[in-house]
């Protein structure tokens, strides 16, 4: 089981600065200004959600922005990440922080938050950014400033330090010299092609962990944890919410190829969410060192299985059911471990339900990546490659 994780999404802009040969004075600037907005709760809870924010520049480059909306059900921001962020009344105000505030034509950025809710928990309708309008259009409406003679300082051209994604050559040692992206903040995200990856710390006692990412589904983490008890970290990929019901869907399934150390303490696992976080189902691919499933039944080997040898989804399983207080888990443990496969989703939420463990639920995430309690070290751990489809 870990801590269900937020999407952070962040967002970024630039300014046009006009350029020159000698003084100019009072002459309009037109500039092209324009956004896009996608904002989705990414999970919700009695009286809290996550959400995360996703901005697309449309028009001219911009540098530092400010994404203002107002909610309509009474909700209130409690935690936040990848922006400056202030709440007065109903109205939300979020900034850049000094890592993402440039963003050029057709770039996007986005950031994240947790928040609480009573009644209901409606999406805001309308969102400005830089004080325009984020309709998904674009205008060429004059800019009241005037054109100047940049100096040095003032260059359109962001410098390294303000680029768009924290860059890899500045951070961890093991992190890919060609990934697109990295970052080792403890809820830092990244979205690719409807992937979004999580770094998600979420365990006391955590050390240092970077990840990152070629793509959404070719990525990985470097991670320095103390070999303590209790999960540290659950780095992962997700897909968005599939939000079928286990009767509506004729197919899911999902394909993975991983690289993972020879020791420690960690496993390698789908986490798939029902019923609004109500069960958690856990496929354990490959496990090391000093972990293992939540269960009803312990004894001097430590948990019992409910059934063993269980053939399902193209797999062989022994599985496994307890509760950590704040839900069901359900525990699919391979009975040899494996780095690559494909899994037939759809047939273990179908097992479930003959099993009466659950009813017809409402599958929501389906998350993969690595539950990391301890590591011998800094370590490596690599999503290969990755894909997963529900029809």
């Amino acid at each position: 089981m870990r801590r269900r994780t937020s999407a952070a999404v962040a967002v970024t802009a630039a300014v046009l600065a006009a350029v020159g040969t000698g003084v100019i004075t009072a002459l309009p600037s037109y500039a092209a200004t324009g956004c896009r907005v996608v904002y989705t709760v990414s999970n919700q809870w009695p009286g809290g959600f996550g959400a995360s924010v996703n901005v697309t520049n449309l028009g001219d480059p911009i540098n530092g922005w400010t994404l203002v909306w107002s909610f309509a059900g009474g909700q209130q921001v409690t935690q936040y990440w990848s922006t400056a962020l202030t709440q007065s009344g109903s109205q939300v105000t979020a900034r850049n922080v000094d890592y993402n505030g440039s963003l050029g034509t057709g770039a996007s950025t986005s950031f994240g938050f947790n928040g609480s809710w009573t009644g209901s928990n409606p999406v805001p309708t309308s969102f400005t950014l830089n004080g325009v309008a984020c309709t998904g259009g674009v205008s060429g409406s004059p800019s009241p400033t005037r054109s100047i003679t940049p100096s040095p300082s003032r260059s359109v051209t962001p410098s390294p330090s303000r680029s768009v994604t924290p860059s890899p050559s500045s951070g961890t040692p093991g992190v890919p010299s060609d990934a697109v992206w990295s970052a080792s903040g403890q809820w830092d995200t990244w979205t690719n092609n409807g992937y979004t990856v999580y770094n998600n710390i979420w365990g006391s006692g955590a050390g240092s962990q970077t990840v990152w990412a070629r793509s959404g589904t070719n990525w990985g983490v470097i991670a320095n944890h103390p070999r303590t008890s209790g999960v540290k970290s659950y780095p992962h990929t997700v897909k968005g919410s599939v939000n079928r019901t286990v009767s509506s869907l004729s197919s899911m399934t999902s394909s993975f190829n991983v690289s993972v150390p020879g020791t420690g303490d960690y496993s390698t696992t789908y986490d798939i969410w029902a019923n609004n976080w109500a069960y958690e189902v856990m496929l354990w691919l490959n496990w090391s060192g000093a972990v293992g499933p939540i269960a009803e039944q312990y004894d001097a080997n430590g948990a019992v299985p409910a059934f063993r040898n269980v053939s399902l989804g193209g797999h062989t399983w022994n599985i496994y059911r307890g509760s950590n207080g704040a839900n069901a888990v359900f525990s699919f443990l391979r009975t040899s471990n494996t780095n690559s496969g494909t899994i037939d989703i759809r047939a273990i939420l179908n097992w479930l339900r003959t099993q009466g463990w659950w009813a017809d639920v409402t599958v929501g995430e389906a998350q993969f990546g690595f539950e990391i309690s301890g590591t011998s070290g800094s370590s490596a751990f690599t999503d290969n490659s990755f894909s997963i489809a529900w029809s």
